[in-house]
């Protein structure tokens, strides 16, 4: 089959790119509202662009409201940081929970029973219970082309100040898969979890 995204129709109940681009992993997202509030939030469209600077982006949608900006990107943007906590197959039910849509003001880590941890280099809390946590300060919002700008998608971008990692995840010095355990976003509403692992060396381009 093919089809051109927004030209064409794709013939399908869903539109299939999500199960095409597989497995993203999950950036838990927290962030502190001006008002003091901790937000908290997971995206499947997250990862790492860069290590040098280290660079992580989440890409929040929008939606039609008074505000349509997510409140992670607002936050962000307002504040100027935030943090990624990783979600691993033991959390996978709480970040189901905080991944409703609630109103702007709720305290989704308190809703979903989360334990907030200070960070060092950001005000946004962390989430106890994550291994890894990347401690950002906000670079800037690229908005992203669309028919409505109201509801246009936006990537944020963040430079990474700070890395905890849970030394229970590591052995011999490296992160240890089977221990760490982080789940990942496929299509629809599945998940998939970090539980095999090869490995591939590099060749040698001068045997």
């Amino acid at each position: 089959m093919y089809y051109e995204p927004g030209r064409m129709d794709h013939g399908l109940r869903h539109d299939p790119f999500k199960s095409l681009v597989v497995p993203r992993p999950i950036g838990w997202i927290s962030t502190l509202g001006r008002d003091g509030v901790a937000n908290l939030a997971p995206y499947s469209f997250f990862n790492a662009v860069s290590t040098n600077p280290h660079v992580v982006m989440f890409c929040p949608g929008a939606r039609r409201s008074p505000d349509p900006h997510k409140d992670s990107r607002r936050n962000a943007e307002e504040t100027g940081e935030f943090v990624v906590n990783i979600v691993t197959e033991a959390l996978r039910e709480q970040m189901n929970l905080t991944s409703a849509e609630f109103a702007p003001g709720v305290d989704e880590m308190a809703r979903a029973g989360l334990k907030p941890l200070p960070s060092r280099r950001v005000k946004a809390p962390r989430v106890a219970g994550s291994p890894i946590h990347f401690e950002c300060v906000y670079l800037q919002t690229v908005v992203l082309p669309s028919d409505d700008p109201v509801t246009a998608a936006a990537i944020v971008l963040g430079q990474v100040v700070g890395i905890h990692i849970d030394e229970a995840v590591m052995t011999d010095g490296m992160i240890d898969m089977s221990k760490f355990r982080p789940i990942a976003r496929l299509g629809g509403m599945d998940y998939t979890v970090v539980d095999n692992v090869f490995t591939m060396n590099r060749p040698d381009p001068s045997a």
